[in-house]
């Protein structure tokens, strides 16, 4: 059976194909990561974003400047502002990353970005790609890195989410073939696969944890969620001092709050979609979206942000100022420690664990 429909879904998926394969081809060239150490000055992008993200951007690149000053003054340390990055801009070139601020993202070594708004369908604006998805494929930070802990109740996880497949990155390429089907794609390659999968072991391993706990869907999912399973299961054998096990995201989102079997879990690495569902899950335990950092780190780039969005309600309501800049001061803290600063990163962590564990009884 043929139609002009079929036709132009046919062509619209042979187009995908040959994009992913590219992609395949350029992850082979296999590039060296970047050595901080040897960069004078390291040039770090606040990029602002929209909503409330100007108004915690502000606040953290305050204490950033303050932290750094004697960095900045002797020439380690150069900082950038970003302001191109907001959905007005976005709308008005109809890209999820206009060209210009893509090419001053890419004169950054790390970035530090604000909330941005990602339109809805139905919603006021046009249906652009989400600036994350973007901004991860196009400076290829393959892994999202999300630390939660919570020493009180034996909480110390890391997550190790792949960034740059699944789900995700053909998220706005989907095709709606008549107005009764709609379908859209997941992607996943053995590059990819590889390399977060050997993030989460290595980190294991040089951290001496024990164990690493790998999330899919692989009963369901098989094409995909398979290849990622069986790509930790051929992994994990390079590692004979670290156990592995393999759960299903429904099952993990139960098990995350158990508390019987919550503190079992240490390094935990998983597909794009389930693990930007679970962290979010997880950072409650901390106190909520409002005060996690991410880490989205690849070999050239790395990019580090608050877990959460923009906040329209917000905005709306006239609470802008009431937003908590924590969630990117702590994303801060991760950069610096990204980059060789660990003592500062020590005293942005050490000064948000006061405010929000131990004197948070007093506001």
């Amino acid at each position: 059976m043929s139609s002009p429909e079929l036709e132009k879904a046919k062509a619209h998926f042979s187009a995908l194909i040959e994009e992913q394969l590219a992609r395949v081809a350029a992850m082979k060239k296999n590039a060296e990561w970047i050595d901080y150490a040897t960069l004078k000055p390291i040039i770090i992008g606040v990029c602002w974003g929209d909503g409330i993200g100007p108004i915690i951007a502000q606040e953290t690149q305050r204490v950033l400047e303050h932290i750094l000053v004697d960095k900045v003054r002797g020439g380690r340390v150069a900082f950038r502002t970003i302001e191109g990055l907001t959905i007005e801009n976005r709308i008005k070139h109809l890209k999820a990353i206009p060209d210009d601020v893509l090419a001053e993202l890419k004169a950054c070594h790390v970035i530090l970005k604000a909330p941005t708004t990602t339109p809805e369908k139905g919603g006021p604006y046009p249906n652009i790609e989400s600036a994350n998805v973007a901004m991860r494929r196009e400076l290829d930070l393959f892994a999202n890195v999300r630390p939660v802990q919570v020493p009180q109740e034996g909480i110390d996880w890391v997550f190790f989410r792949e960034n740059t497949e699944g789900a995700y990155i053909l998220g706005s390429k989907g095709i709606q073939v008549t107005e009764d089907l709609a379908i859209d794609f997941t992607a996943v390659t053995k590059q990819g696969c590889e390399r977060i999968i050997e993030m989460a072991f290595n980190y294991a391993h040089t951290n001496k944890i024990p164990k690493v706990t790998v999330v899919t869907k692989a009963n369901v999912i098989k094409t995909t969620d398979g290849l990622f399973l069986e790509t930790a299961e051929r992994i994990g054998k390079q590692y004979p001092d670290i156990k592995w096990d393999a759960w299903y995201i429904d099952i993990m989102t139960a098990k995350l709050i158990d508390p019987k079997r919550r503190t079992q879990f240490r390094v935990l690495v998983m597909p794009n979609l389930y693990g930007d569902i679970l962290t979010d899950e997880a950072a409650e335990f901390q106190g909520g979206v409002g005060t996690a950092g991410s880490a989205n780190i690849g070999k050239r780039y790395a990019m580090f942000e608050a877990i959460h969005g923009s906040a329209p309600r917000m905005m709306e309501e006239g609470r802008g100022q009431y937003a908590d800049p924590c969630s990117l001061i702590r994303a801060a803290a991760m950069m610096l420690r990204h980059i060789g600063f660990i003592a500062n990163a020590e005293k942005i962590e050490m000064a948000l664990d006061i405010c929000s564990r131990f004197e948070k009884e007093r506001v």
